[in-house]
């Protein structure tokens, strides 16, 4: 990309503004004050959606977790850019006990959150924070949730709620964090975007000023980024923060995320030089992009699922024998072929073959649509029904042509007697409405966020996930007794003994029908240089640096 392609969207407009703000300076001054602002380093991420929100521990999909949780936060611990592997972050070690009950956490030391023009912090990071935030994740009656009461899906879908008995400040510097039952992954699960750390003197400030609710709207963090501004639907201005604990690994000075809903539009943009960065493409416009040669493209085997969840409490989905009759009339081969040009794998199980735990021994049923008219005719289906089929209002990670995906799916059916309405939302109402259970069948995807089986089977099927992230609303006490006894042993074969059985229960029940394992690409301009694409679908600009 040529340098003034990206200066004709970031560095004239920057100018501009410098000059009329420079006021009644002379025309010497303000040229050098906008030349200083223009040589700043911005880089442009042309982005998929609209954030729900800017608290992540509300939230559960990678839209709102990339434009609030990487940019703005911290955790603990975290994963290393780009892989699977925990290391320290605001905790600088920790210590297990013996029962593997209690973990405590030695802080890091000199941390400061980022100054806004809303909140200028007057100490340090401390456990005060750390006791905050897990207070506010896992405890209803704690004074700021009555202030600002809000839900907390994945902390709730993964039983944090009931099963931390204590949450311990030693001192300044030390947090102890007891838990009632063992937990295998529990240091992988709070490396997760919503257990990220928030202000807890931030907090105070909005609860005596009654703006409690600010906290999701205007964000406080330590983490490599500042909050700017948000203008809804057309973008988010982040700006480095200056006070950054691990300041040497932030390239960037002003982080732009531009909101571009349409890929296709997405993939011109990078072409010209108007965006750095820009992920979720279908597969033409990488074609596009490659044979331009102007852009880098980087590609790997997705760590993620894209499902069709039938929401078992709407009759007639109740019926096991209508949801295998909806399942084996799909044509998953034309799916791939169509919505992924053969840019991704179909899924048997509910989890990638790349996770430890997975059950190959498992088979997806044939594409038979001769048999699902049989098992309807026995369910005795109402042919008048109509199906309401939702599916997903933006090219995600996990399927770049959702809409598609979902006419075809409604011609399978067609084909046996059943009628599908399509309905879809906008990003945010698509998916508090499906923790509603306002849908029938329900179009989503999934990329894995801990490296462990419980991070599939426990949070989007566990009994505790009805209302978060199980869309299908099924709670089946054998498969859940299977999860949660895998959970809370350290035996690895154990762990993975009882993933594989739950497994072959999810398969016979069928709450979804499981379509496809994607390819993740993302698109960036010539000049940005060591960006990750991290498996579990996180798009981060710490470590990231442009020309």
């Amino acid at each position: 990309m040529k340098k003034q392609n990206l200066f004709s969207i970031t560095s004239l407009t920057v100018l501009a503004l410098s000059l009329a703000a420079c006021g009644g300076k002379t025309e010497s001054a303000a040229t050098s004050d906008a030349a200083q602002t223009a040589a700043k380093k911005t880089l442009i991420n042309c982005f998929e959606g609209s954030p729900a929100g800017f608290d992540p521990a509300q939230y559960t999909s990678g839209t709102d977790f990339n434009a609030s949780a990487h940019p703005l936060y911290n955790r603990l611990v975290q994963f290393k850019r780009g892989e699977t592997e925990i290391q320290p972050a605001l905790a600088e070690s920790w210590d297990v006990s013996e029962d593997g009950k209690t973990y405590t956490f030695h802080l890091r030391k000199g941390v400061k959150f980022g100054k806004t023009d809303y909140f200028t912090p007057s100490r340090d990071f401390n456990a005060d924070d750390v006791v905050f935030t897990f207070k506010r994740l896992t405890d209803k009656e704690f004074p700021f949730n009555k202030a600002y009461p809000a839900e907390f899906p994945y902390a709730v879908s993964m039983g944090l709620p009931e099963n931390i008995a204590d949450i311990k400040k030693i001192d300044n510097d030390t947090v102890a964090i007891t838990l009632k039952d063992l937990d295998a992954p529990f240091l992988q699960n709070i490396a997760m975007p919503f257990a990220s750390i928030g202000s807890a003197e931030y907090a105070d400030q909005l609860v005596k000023a009654g703006k409690a609710d600010e906290f999701n709207r205007k964000p406080v963090g330590t983490g490599p980024f500042v909050f700017q501004s948000y203008q809804t639907d057309t973008q988010i201005r982040y700006a480095k923060n200056p006070d950054y604990w691990d300041k040497d690994n932030v390239f960037i000075d002003n982080l732009v995320f531009v909101i571009v809903k349409d890929s296709a539009v997405r993939a011109a943009k990078i072409q010209a030089g108007e965006c750095n960065v820009a992920a979720y493409p279908k597969p033409a416009e990488i074609t596009a992009v490659k044979n331009s040669g102007k852009a880098k493209i980087i590609s790997q085997p997705g760590y993620n699922v894209h499902y069709l969840s039938y929401n078992v409490e709407h009759a007639p989905l109740g019926d096991l024998k209508v949801r295998q009759a909806l399942d084996m009339a799909i044509n998953k081969d034309a799916i791939i072929k169509a919505v992924y040009a053969d840019e991704g794998i179909k899924a048997v199980n509910p989890m990638p073959p790349s996770q430890w735990g997975y059950n190959d021994q498992i088979k997806d049923a044939p594409h038979d649509p001769e048999k699902a008219k049989t098992l309807l005719a026995e369910a005795r289906f109402d042919p008048n029904r109509v199906i309401n089929l939702w599916y997903m209002p933006i090219v995600s990670a996990t399927n770049p042509n959702a809409k598609l995906t979902a006419e075809m799916i409604q011609s399978d059916w067609a084909k046996i007697g059943v009628k599908a309405k399509l309905v879809t939302y906008e990003w945010g109402d698509y998916v508090k409405r499906g923790k509603k259970g306002e849908h029938d069948a329900f179009l989503i995807g999934w990329s894995g966020d801990n490296g462990d089986p419980d991070n599939w089977l426990g949070t989007l099927l566990g009994c505790a996930s009805v209302g978060g992230n199980n869309f299908s609303r099924w709670c089946n006490k054998d498969f859940d007794k299977l999860v949660v006894q895998a959970r809370q042993t350290v035996d690895h074969e154990k762990r993975v003994a009882d993933y594989k059985q739950a497994q072959a229960i999810f398969k016979e029940q069928l709450p979804w029908t499981t379509v496809a394992h994607s390819v993740v690409t993302v698109f960036t301009t010539p000049n940005v240089h060591d960006f990750k694409y991290s498996p579990f679908g996180a798009v981060q600009f710490d470590g990231v640096k442009i020309d």
